[in-house]
């Protein structure tokens, strides 16, 4: 099993991503656009899991007990090296406790904190690494092209774009199944947030 720990976005949040990915999506060709199913705030990747992990990390994450979590939006954002459109969240005090908290929780099952600071985002697009000629020929994208074509979105989402706050009020444990298309999250269990 291939395994990640995220917040799910509320369908108020949803719609308005939903808007703007519409809007923004014809002057993007070169991007592959997510779709709404599979946005989410993620708070651990896990990666490859075993059985024996699984089992160990339920009841760990089922003890961990936390309000509701505010979530808020800063702006649209890039990581420009991997070719991704992101919409950025804000990383406030309750957010990154129940991150960290969630990452204590799975290092007794086997799982270890990535090196780099949490950055929460929602991955609204990431960069086709190629793309085929008329004839068949494949052509290899470089960097300076996805670089490109993400800046021209920022400028085309404009700087006023403000998304709707809300309280995340559970958090799920997803499987992550592979495709050549786009991976699909299957919602492996629940753990609710608050009473």
């Amino acid at each position: 099993m291939r395994l990640f720990i995220a917040i799910p976005l509320a369908e108020s949040v949803q719609s308005q991503l939903k808007q703007l990915t519409n809007r923004l999506k014809p002057a993007a060709p070169n991007l592959r656009w997510s779709s709404p199913e599979s946005w989410h705030i993620t708070l651990q990747f896990l990666g490859a899991t075993s059985d024996e992990q699984y089992t160990c990390l339920l009841p760990r994450l089922s003890a961990l007990k936390a309000s509701p979590i505010p979530i808020e939006f800063e702006s649209l954002g890039t990581f420009e090296r991997a070719g991704v459109f992101i919409l950025k969240v804000a990383p406030t005090s309750p957010l990154v406790a129940l991150q960290k908290r969630v990452v204590a929780a799975t290092q007794p099952c086997g799982f270890e904190q990535e090196d780099r600071p949490y950055r929460p985002h929602i991955t609204l697009a990431r960069a086709k690494l190629s793309s085929r000629g008329p004839h068949g020929q494949v052509f290899v994208r470089g960097v300076d092209s996805r670089s490109s074509e993400l800046r021209t979105l920022l400028e085309r989402a404009g700087e006023r774009t403000s998304f709707e706050q809300f309280k995340a009020t559970v958090f799920r444990l997803y499987e992550s199944h592979l495709s050549a298309a786009e991976s699909k999250y299957e919602v492996k269990r629940r753990f609710p947030l608050g009473e």
